[in-house]
């Protein structure tokens, strides 16, 4: 996958972007990552994104001239050009599957007090990672691409794992344990040490469901 980023501070990229899956991804050629400063597209001596509001108003807006051209430069007829916005809808485990879909995308960084409207005719998808305000896009655009990248296939290295974990069923995940099978009183549950897979099986996804309900049962209304 190719994910190009159109952001005021790529500096912020460096360190996330070059650890961990991230960075195998990379090494590995299935994440083709490159980050652009959206004042490259300007033509004044000051390189001006953005300009007072229509109509009055705290704040700045981002200009549509630099975001048109340089969409016009990096998207092709396979990109998805996602927004990363308050306004767009809630980023969910569904939303990042749908994207890892995709040869390319082209993320658009918000800044100020958000984008010229008009810039969203060239928008497919728009994005919110949750309900409060950050100083820009560039978090957010680094959730994204970490969700995405670990979905496509061989980054994980098992791919059951991207499978069998929290919201991929709208449920939260089942309780994990690893050796010893007690530790200062705590004992690992018996279920899970007889080797039955079956009831295994059956008690992970009850402790699924029970600690979905418990935590987040909005999930399950879903």
């Amino acid at each position: 996958m190719k994910v190009d980023v159109l952001t005021l501070f790529p500096a912020m990229f460096a360190g996330p972007m070059d650890e961990s899956i991230l960075r195998r991804a990379r090494e590995s050629g299935r994440l083709e990552l490159a980050l652009h400063d959206l004042r490259d597209w300007t033509y004044d001596r000051h390189r001006t994104v953005d300009g007072a509001p229509y109509g009055g108003g705290p704040g700045m807006v981002l200009k549509p001239e630099p975001i048109f051209e340089a969409i016009d430069e990096l998207a092709n007829d396979t990109t998805q050009v996602v927004m990363l916005t308050p306004q767009g809808e809630p980023f969910r485990q569904a939303t990042a599957s749908t994207l890892s879909a995709h040869e390319h995308l082209l993320l658009l960084c918000g800044s100020y007090e958000g984008f010229d409207e008009r810039i969203r005719t060239r928008v497919h998808h728009e994005i919110s990672i949750g309900d409060y305000v950050l100083t820009n896009g560039a978090l957010p655009a680094m959730v994204v691409i970490d969700a995405v990248t670990r979905l496509l296939p061989g980054v994980l290295g098992d791919d059951a794992s991207s499978v069998e974990e929290s919201f991929s069923e709208n449920t939260l995940d089942y309780p994990q344990y690893t050796r010893p099978a007690e530790y200062r009183g705590l004992e690992v549950p018996e279920v899970l040490q007889n080797g039955n897979h079956a009831a295994i099986e059956q008690w992970r996804r009850e402790q699924a469901e029970q600690r979905t309900r418990e935590r987040r049962p909005d999930l399950l209304k879903e």
